[in-house]
């Protein structure tokens, strides 16, 4: 994906305190937003239903999500504290981009984006 991505601060406060909450269990969350020709805004944020939490992984069934069409990704954390991708987050993943934070999370330097081929991507927040 070449569009810059811009995350929403109120977003990115969601996703590091529902980490915090859920912690050693991984979270996760949609990212809702818009794309257009010249950026990817990430401005909202949903518990998928019946997702899952566990200690070393979270998930939900997509047949039980609504038909959404601003859900532009999905964000979850690691409680490990690694930031990159696993195997497993490349090949269940879901949307344009994936946010991942990881423990501590604290600020935007526990936070990371990835595209589906698992290259991070920079990311603004406003």
């Amino acid at each position: 994906m070449d569009k810059p991505v811009f995350v929403e601060h109120a977003v990115l406060e969601t996703v590091l305190s529902y980490a915090q909450m859920l912690h050693p269990r991984e979270c996760i969350l949609l990212l809702k937003g818009k794309a257009d020709k010249h950026k990817l805004l990430i401005n909202d944020t949903q518990i998928p239903p019946f997702a899952t939490h566990g200690n070393n992984f979270s998930g939900f069934p997509l047949n039980r999500l609504p038909i959404d069409f601003s859900v532009v990704g999905v964000a979850h954390s690691h409680p490990s504290g690694s930031l990159g991708p696993s195997v497993v987050d490349l090949n269940k993943f879901y949307g344009r981009i994936m946010l991942i934070t990881a423990y501590p999370y604290q600020s935007e330097q526990n936070v990371a984006i990835f595209d589906r081929k698992g290259t991070s991507l920079p990311f603004k927040i406003v």
